[in-house]
């Protein structure tokens, strides 16, 4: 499967004090993960780059300093703005995945190669994720967790993900 090379980062919601800081939300797990960037982009193709001068992070929001934003005016000019981050600027720890790279695999039975349908969105519980499987065929919803006994493996290439429901998970499933 092709990869998205820019995924969304965050949305600009608000101006921060008189000095240019903006307040973004963070579409991302950790906070902390949109304060590590030293460059962001305002679209998706990676060519209006802006260089963050400093990051904090503030509750739930995170405080960006940018270059060349020093005034209330210009910051204000950003609200609403989606922020990129460019994926070849980390590296995933072995295992992890972007959501976006996630969502659209085709989710099949390891044991019994029954296709139990394409991953459609992943909610965030805290403990664990869990995968939302669309099966168009029996206009039905299966939610998996997102544990290393379900998900035996995830293959981004190929657009597959290899499950084994625990038995009770899903119906008529184990």
């Amino acid at each position: 499967m092709k990869q998205k090379r820019f995924l969304e980062i965050g949305k600009v919601t608000n101006v921060h004090g008189l000095q240019g800081e903006i307040k973004v939300y963070p579409w991302c797990d950790d906070a902390a993960f949109l304060c590590s960037f030293e460059k962001l982009y305002l679209d998706p193709q990676g060519k209006k780059a802006v260089h963050v001068k400093s990051s904090r992070i503030q509750q739930n929001l995170v405080i960006l300093k940018l270059e060349n934003c020093d005034t209330r005016e210009q910051a204000d000019a950003l609200r609403g703005q989606i922020f990129y981050m460019d994926r070849e600027d980390i590296n995933l720890e072995e295992g992890c995945y972007f959501i976006q790279d996630l969502i659209g695999l085709k989710v099949i039975d390891a044991d019994t190669g029954r296709e139990w349908g394409i991953l459609r969105d992943v909610m965030q519980t805290g403990a664990n994720d869990v995968y939302q499987i669309w099966n168009a065929q029996e206009q039905k919803e299966y939610l998996a967790p997102a544990i290393p006994e379900v998900i035996l493996e995830t293959n981004l290439q190929t657009g597959i993900m290899k499950i084994r429901p625990l038995k009770g998970l899903f119906e008529n499933a184990g």
